[in-house]
């Protein structure tokens, strides 16, 4: 069966690798971002790596008006609809204690705006019988930390859409993985100190496709951060309002 793959946030580093493993699939790619130079650039290298059919389509998760023109186009396509979220925006905190109208944009971009674009496909996934949504999240929604707790809360409320819009889908055939990847080496990390174990954005691609094909729910990637994340977590309230993490 044909399938579709809408990428959101398609300029981004991890969504290009992501992009890239689908089209050696022959799937036909749809992606979506702001930046249209660098997405045609993109589609035309996704239909050289085997995409059945490869298109650049304006998008921005703060413009509702973009939404409806990228419905029209997946609806046009035969087979399976499937969504890869790669969105987000991380203003330093510092920034944003500076300037809280930050706050607004940091949820749109990394929360509310995906999550209203999914809300809308979900009747067309449900009506083909199937799909399969990816939301790319952070290590960061796993607990608040003073460095970045404005998209840390972002990314968790993410998270806990994409269990609830996972047990909708199911009924109807379809799936959602939520992913949490550490710290990778994206345009969006370049330059923030105290980075360590980083992952490629080709290995992060890596792990999605393999939790895709196995239907997980929820994975990490690396996947040790399973278990750095659990450690943090467990660790008491007393003591994490003192540590500087």
């Amino acid at each position: 069966m044909s399938e579709t793959w809408i990428i959101l946030g398609a300029t981004s580093s991890m969504a290009k690798a992501f992009a890239r493993t689908v089209s050696e699939q022959g799937h036909s790619v749809l992606l979506a971002g702001r930046d249209m130079d660098d997405l045609k650039r993109t589609a035309a290298d996704c239909v050289a790596y085997g995409a059945r059919m490869g298109e650049a389509v304006k998008f921005d998760a703060r413009k509702r008006e973009t939404f409806a023109p990228l419905y029209k186009k997946a609806m046009r396509e035969d087979g399976l609809i499937n969504v890869a979220v790669f969105v987000g925006s991380m203003p330093p905190q510092g920034d944003i204690d500076a300037d809280p109208s930050l706050i607004e944009g940091t949820v749109i971009d990394s929360f509310s705006g995906p999550a209203t674009f999914l809300q809308g496909i979900a009747p067309e996934m449900e009506l083909r019988g199937g799909g399969c949504v990816v939301g790319v999240g952070s290590v960061a929604g796993d607990r608040g930390r003073i460095g970045n707790y404005v998209y840390g809360a972002a990314k968790a409320g993410f998270a806990t859409y994409l269990s609830g819009l996972r047990n909708r889908l199911t009924r109807a055939g379809g799936h959602v993985v939520t992913v949490k990847p550490g710290f990778v080496d994206t345009g969006m990390t370049w330059g923030i100190e105290g980075m360590f174990l980083v992952a490629t954005p080709e290995k992060v691609a890596a792990d999605i496709l393999k939790a895709v094909r196995k239907k997980k729910n929820v994975i990490y990637t690396p996947f040790f951060w399973r278990y750095i994340m659990l450690i943090i977590r467990s660790i008491p309230e007393f003591i994490f309002k003192k540590m500087s993490i």
